[in-house]
């Protein structure tokens, strides 16, 4: 059964536009949980632009469920996630300056430091997923470099779902499939939604991972935090 996570980077954003502690963001991922989501994620970047490594420091302690820290391992991430120790690490290839993240791992041509980064994280216990695009070659080579499992990126699938949803879930459903014949576990993310989530996961029923964010907040603004989360996992519960 797939489970939910919350990506709370967006409560972040929202309280380091005016700074202060509002809208306090160690409250909102312990009332996630409280709601029903099944993980919490955070993507600290450089610039601390929203989640801060030290949100991270703080949260760490107060999630019951699963805390799974994204982002490029460079060496001031690496040495955050070895601290803190987190249940899951998905690992991002994103520029310092990038808005949000826009593309997987080329896991062929970056195995070597890939596989490198999966093995300090493997030694601490701690689950390693990489970020990679509908490509079943990148699949097989996360499985070359040691990593646990893969989060698809799954932008290209939401912009086509709207007017053709078989045609935008193919390569997914290849990768993982892909993914799965490797004995990768499989998780998802990025702009899925209450309109396109429910046939994704029907589409690939053994994703075992959604991770959440801007549109979960945004859904919130409205709906209010409770209700979106209860009707996201409306969306993931349908097996």
């Amino acid at each position: 059964m797939t489970r939910l996570s919350v990506n709370i980077n967006k409560i972040a954003t929202i309280r380091n536009a005016r700074g202060g502690k509002m809208p306090d963001v160690t409250a909102a991922a312990v009332n996630c949980e409280k709601f029903g989501a099944e993980g919490i994620t955070v993507h600290p970047r450089p610039d601390e632009r929203h989640i801060r490594y030290s949100d991270v420091r703080v949260i760490r302690p107060l999630i019951t469920t699963e805390f799974n820290i994204e982002g490029n391992p460079i060496q001031s991430f690496m040495d955050l996630v070895l601290e803190v120790i987190p249940d899951q690490v998905t690992l991002v290839p994103d520029a310092a300056d990038a808005i949000t993240s826009n593309a997987g791992w080329d896991t062929v041509r970056n195995r070597s430091f890939l596989t490198e980064v999966c093995s300090e994280f493997r030694k601490k216990g701690i689950r390693t997923s990489i970020f990679i695009g509908a490509d079943p070659r990148m699949a097989e080579g996360a499985a070359l470099c040691g990593a646990d499992r893969v989060e698809l990126y799954t932008e290209p699938y939401a912009d086509m779902y709207p007017t053709d949803p078989q045609a935008a879930v193919a390569d997914f459903i290849k990768a993982a499939e892909a993914a799965r014949e490797c004995g990768l576990g499989l998780n998802a993310g990025h702009d899925l939604n209450l309109d396109n989530l429910e046939f994704f996961i029907r589409s690939i029923p053994w994703t075992d991972e959604v991770s959440i964010g801007h549109a979960i907040i945004s859904d919130a603004l409205y709906m209010g935090l409770e209700q979106t989360i209860k009707a996201y996992l409306s969306k993931v519960k349908i097996f």
